[in-house]
């Protein structure tokens, strides 16, 4: 699962759009193998306490990979902030595998998300095929 916040997102949010996303898609919470995020946001409280509370480790990729990966959902937002047009949906795909489901934002759409997630499934992902070390 793909995360992006903004600085000083608390836990309880980003749980929040996860279990909603999650629900929303009918997957169980068991189903997130791990949170992935951009490299500079693994120390937001709010993410990591996320994926500590969900029990799955916090990945964090380098903005510059981030940007070169297509996303159906680019945004100027995190251009300006990280560097790159999507966190959310291009952290998920990073590992590889297929979008499963497009990036959420929390609130209510009056104004900029400060939390935005996105599921990808990597059981079809070369980094999951039997022999991958």
């Amino acid at each position: 699962m793909g995360v992006g916040a903004r600085s000083g997102v608390s836990v309880a949010e980003v749980l929040g759009l996860i279990g909603t996303t999650l629900r929303d898609a009918g997957l169980s919470p068991r189903a997130v193998v791990e949170l992935a995020t951009a490299e500079s946001r693994t120390g937001e409280a709010g993410i990591a306490g996320a994926a500590a509370r969900l029990g799955v480790p916090l990945r964090g990729y380098p903005a510059a990979l981030l940007a070169g990966i297509a996303v159906p959902n680019p945004s100027g937002a995190p251009l300006v902030a990280l560097g790159t047009p999507s966190v959310a949906e291009a952290a998920a795909l990073a590992g590889g595998g297929e979008l499963l489901v497009p990036k959420r934002k929390s609130g209510t759409g009056a104004g900029p998300a400060s939390v935005t997630c996105a599921v990808a499934d990597r059981s079809q992902s070369e980094w999951n095929r039997p022999g991958r070390k």
